[in-house]
């Protein structure tokens, strides 16, 4: 290997932990300075030194594209969303376990994922309100070693240990949420292997070519079990979990990246949460900062058309919030599911807290109606984190 390639390796692991699509979960000022003065090396800079700084250059550039290919800028093919059986689990290093005393459920769950990857914080979200516990592993988004073992190289990916001992890999968010959803109506005897059946892959041909899918994967399996609830609000929780997937997920990073000065308050919070005024000098800091955000920047605008986007961006954003809120106020309960969130609730919940602190949420609570209902969705998720008894979020017969 040469000096610039070890460089880069080497470069690129120590930012790992950055993906274009993370964003903001601390609160922050809707206006904010940041410093923009680059230290100045004190001696000659160096032939080493030059190939760390394109080794930084290079990670940056990396892991921005490696995230936007994360989130949909090629069609998923049947290797991103086919279930894969393994006979052990992966022998990659958890960062962090939620363990809760009162889960009996038997199930060993592993999330691999970017931290504030929106389809991340949505299974998040749902594993946190009903009370699993699980083990998480935060996904290098450049080199992704801590995937290399999967044919999918998309985050989540999780892994359900069966009652053989073997690891099912599930792919898609809304299916591992629909699958485990399955599993809760009865732990002792439903078992993932099965479960997994009934969320095969299928492939359509519309205008747009060949696509895959994954079918019923916003249907539960309740088997010989009935839940007491009517099938239209089962109907209702599918329409606005599909409606989460397919509309409110694509306005997330034209907004978060609207401007130069929201991308870069982006970058600043990466640069936060990753320490890098710890692991980096701080020329080496801020050329990181500056090349993600410029480069984060340009691919908003393509996502932007992409999704036929208007140049107000925000509208697009109070407008799913306003629709949203309205369905909540023609039901006149606190959460779609009632007195309790459903999954279309935690859905979306999880997409709109992977922005939350950055200006666009900001903004959002300011000009819509979200706040209640988003923060008292958060206080039962985290309530329910590490103590609630793992069931069926479903009363049944």
């Amino acid at each position: 290997m040469s000096m610039f390639s070890t460089a880069l390796v080497l470069r690129t692991r120590n930012i790992a932990r950055l993906s274009a699509l993370q964003l903001p979960s601390r609160n922050c000022q809707l206006f904010r300075q940041y410093a923009t003065k680059i230290t100045e090396p004190k001696k000659k800079t160096s032939t080493l030194k030059l190939l760390l700084i394109g080794g930084a250059v290079g990670g940056a550039v990396g892991t921005v594209y490696s995230a936007y290919d994360n989130i949909g800028k090629k069609k998923p093919t049947t290797k991103d969303l086919s279930v894969t059986i393994l006979k052990e689990k992966p022998d990659v290093p958890v960062m962090r376990k939620i363990i809760n005393p009162n889960d009996k459920t038997g199930l060993d769950i592993i999330l691999f994922q970017f931290q504030t990857c929106p389809f991340c914080c949505k299974v998040r979200a749902f594993l946190d309100y009903s009370g699993l516990s699980y083990s998480v592993v935060e996904v290098d988004a450049v080199l992704r070693q801590s995937i290399k073992w999967s044919q999918s190289k998309k985050v989540p990916i999780v892994l359900v240990r069966s009652k053989d001992g073997d690891y099912v890999q599930l792919n898609d968010s809304s299916m591992i949420i629909s699958a485990i959803s399955s599993i809760l109506v009865d732990p002792v005897k439903n078992d993932i292997k099965d479960v997994q059946k009934f969320y095969p892959v299928q492939k359509f041909e519309d205008v747009y070519g060949t696509l895959f899918d994954i079918a019923n994967k916003y249907f539960l399996m309740f088997q010989d079990k009935k839940p007491k609830i009517s099938k239209e609000i089962f109907d209702e929780e599918r329409k606005y979990r599909s409606w989460t997937d397919n509309h409110l997920v694509h306005l997330i990073s034209p907004n978060v990246y609207r401007t130069y000065g929201e991308a870069r308050e982006t970058f600043e919070w990466f640069s936060d949460v990753g320490q890098w005024n710890v692991y980096f000098p701080e020329w080496e800091r801020n050329l990181m900062v500056h090349v993600g955000t410029f480069a984060m920047w340009l691919i908003s605008k393509r996502l932007k058309k992409k999704h036929g986007l208007t140049d107000d961006v925000r509208t697009h954003l109070y407008d799913a919030c306003d629709k949203w809120m309205g369905v909540l106020e023609k039901k006149q309960t606190t959460f779609l599911g009632g007195s309790e969130p459903n999954l279309a609730d935690l859905s979306v919940f999880g997409v709109l807290c992977s922005m939350e602190g950055c200006e666009a949420f900001n903004d959002c609570l300011e000009n819509t109606k979200l706040g209640k209902w988003f923060y008292d969705v958060k206080a039962k998720v985290e309530s329910n984190r590490g103590y609630r008894v793992p069931v069926s979020l479903y009363d049944l017969q």
